[in-house]
């Protein structure tokens, strides 16, 4: 994960909004072409799964801090979104609350047009990719503008609403 938002989330005091909005990210991912080539994770074998951003989660909840993932899919889900979903049990291990926004469901809400966190209503880090998928430009821009952090923050609570907890999202 990207130095700003690790940076970012070692001085949250209250929240961290993250959202995601696209269909495939990174796809040449070593981990993503592993889960093509049939690999799955095993729940009970915790170090095999167990990597430095769960770490950062665990951290960062400890103190307090809720760490909140909306991902907003297209159904039936990518392959991409597919393996996104397989191992999301790690990020619910670690802390993390996290929900599951179908396109079908998210009719009438307005959303911002990149992917990104709000942190403690305060800074907004928008994540910048390519039509591929892969970081593009300056990856992520880091914007400390708590007008705009209120505005991504109230589009993503309409969101929020809207999407199912991780343990009753069924993929289509």
């Amino acid at each position: 994960m990207a130095t700003a938002v690790r940076e970012a989330l070692a001085k949250a005091r209250r929240s961290a909004l993250h959202l995601e909005m696209r269909d495939g990210y990174m796809r040449d991912d070593p981990e993503f072409i592993r889960w093509r080539q049939g690999h799955r994770y095993d729940p009970a074998d915790r170090e095999s799964w167990w990597r430095s951003w769960l770490d950062v989660v665990v951290e960062t909840t400890g103190r307090g801090v809720s760490m909140r993932r909306l991902r907003v899919v297209s159904e039936p889900l990518s392959d991409y979104v597919r393996y996104e979903y397989d191992g999301t049990f790690t990020n619910v291990a670690a802390g993390e609350d996290v929900r599951w926004l179908p396109r079908s469901r998210a009719h009438g809400l307005l959303l911002p047009a990149l992917d990104g966190w709000v942190m403690d209503a305060e800074t907004v880090i928008f994540h910048h990719f390519s039509g591929d998928g892969q970081w593009a430009g300056e990856r992520m821009e880091v914007r400390h503008d708590p007008a705009l952090a209120e505005q991504y923050a109230t589009a993503y609570e309409a969101a929020w609403e809207r999407a199912v907890p991780h343990a009753e999202y069924r993929p289509a």
